[in-house]
């Protein structure tokens, strides 16, 4: 491992810790209610988030177990140990049954919730796949051919989150109408540009803003072709989710436990730490991931010219539109577009990956958060007949890099604050 490599990997590992539940999430727990607990928790970062919080109750406040009820649901293979809470494992970003039953069994313990009880619901970027609630007359594969279409179609997580809310029995306020009249706490760790609550995680504790108008001009704008049901569904004014003001939501509070902004800010101290310049682009970047490539690429080249030593650091959410048939994400296509853009120029290194440790892929635990790359990478690609432009013509990012032994494999992290992606520039 190079020595740019290695630092490149120390930010990335410094951006996850900042937002791992362990020490963002106690701060935020409110006090034991003086009825029961009823625990909710979906997304990537749901088994950690309730490991956390049964500690807090249980060890720390001296909770009885018996006053503590709920059900966590995260991706294959990012369950954690929990006491009482029960933990299911589910498919992302395809949702499977195992999501079905963990929405059924959430909706259930959200509707025995009575006045005294407190409904406290942990989120992270994933429950939108984790919880699975299809709308009346809408079949799960109807949904699973939703998400499909909608992940290849280049739309931006608020489009598609927009679209799977109006097609849903929990997403986009519903769970607030089957938990009242219970107080209800949302805590949240966001992974969404802007950190909007009704887009993390589909928003399903709190007002949502958007309408079906909106989820049919989506459908429309990517052209996409989608079951009869569906089609159905977002044309009957009953699928219409709570609007701001509805009753449900009166004295449910809504807090960040961890954002993007947080993560980079780490990261951000350890290069100057370093005795970098940091140039931070923000954690709210969007677009399509070559062509945020090439502009990061352009201003990397320009300090790399004035001999500047600095790392620029972007974090957000980008989108690609799959025309190949080949293996990949945001992360790795970044990172393939940057192979070309960057070739033959010395002392400058890039990571991109994902917090959550996966990069597209099938959802298995083994799948790469990301790559790293060089300006020797595609020197190093052409003696094994690697040619970056071809892979990346077949968004076949993951063979490209996997071939090189340049993939980014940490394994699940248990948190997600979307994407990082880092460029170090330094001189000769």
């Amino acid at each position: 491992m190079t020595p740019q490599r290695a630092f490149l990997e120390m930010l990335f590992g410094t951006a996850v810790a900042a937002a791992h539940p362990a020490s963002c999430l106690p701060p935020l727990l409110p006090p034991p209610p003086d009825g029961r607990l009823i625990l909710l928790a979906a997304g990537k970062a749901a088994g950690s988030m309730a490991e956390v919080a049964e500690a807090h109750y249980l060890d720390r406040m001296q909770l009885p177990a018996e006053r503590l009820a709920g059900i966590a649901v995260a991706r294959h293979g990012y369950g954690r140990p929990t006491k009482v809470v029960t933990m299911i494992e589910a498919g992302h970003p395809i949702p499977d049954a195992a999501g079905l039953e963990a929405a059924d069994r959430a909706l259930k313990l959200a509707d025995a919730a009575k006045a005294g009880d407190l409904v406290l619901v942990l989120m992270s970027g994933g429950a939108s796949a984790n919880w699975i609630a299809p709308a009346s007359g809408v079949s799960f594969a109807d949904k699973q051919a939703v998400t499909r279409a909608l992940l290849r179609s280049g739309a931006t997580i608020g489009e598609i989150n927009t679209v799977r809310k109006h097609l849903s029995r929990i997403k986009g306020g519903r769970l607030a109408r089957h938990a009242y009249p219970a107080r209800l706490v949302t805590i949240a760790i966001s992974d969404v540009p802007g950190d909007d609550p009704a887009v993390i995680g589909s928003g399903p504790t709190v007002p949502d803003p958007s309408t079906l108008a909106q989820a049919r001009a989506i459908v429309a704008k990517f052209k996409l072709a989608l079951p009869a049901a569906v089609s159905a569904a977002l044309n009957d004014a009953h699928n219409e989710s709570p609007k701001p003001g509805d009753p449900v939501f009166a004295g449910s509070t809504f807090a960040l436990a961890a954002r993007p902004a947080d993560s980079l800010r780490a990261a951000q101290a350890a290069v100057v730490a370093a005795g970098f310049e940091c140039i931070s682009l923000g954690a709210d970047v969007e677009g399509e991931a070559r062509e945020v490539a090439a502009a990061h690429a352009k201003l990397a080249r320009e300090l790399r010219q004035q001999g500047k030593r600095a790392v620029i650091l972007s974090g957000g959410e980008l989108t690609v539109t799959m025309r190949g048939k080949g293996r990949g994400g945001p992360n790795q296509e970044y990172a393939l577009a940057l192979v070309a853009e960057l070739a033959g120029v010395a002392k400058v290194a890039a990571l991109a990956g994902d917090t959550d440790g996966t990069d597209g892929g099938n959802g298995g635990v083994a799948d790469p958060a990301g790559a790293f790359l060089d300006g020797g990478t595609a020197a190093r690609a052409k003696p094994l007949g690697l040619d970056a432009a071809a892979f990346l013509a077949d968004n076949n990012s993951t063979g490209f890099f996997e071939a090189l032994g340049d993939l980014l494999v940490p394994g699940p992290t248990y948190t997600n604050v979307n994407d990082f992606r880092a460029i170090v520039v330094d001189r000769v």
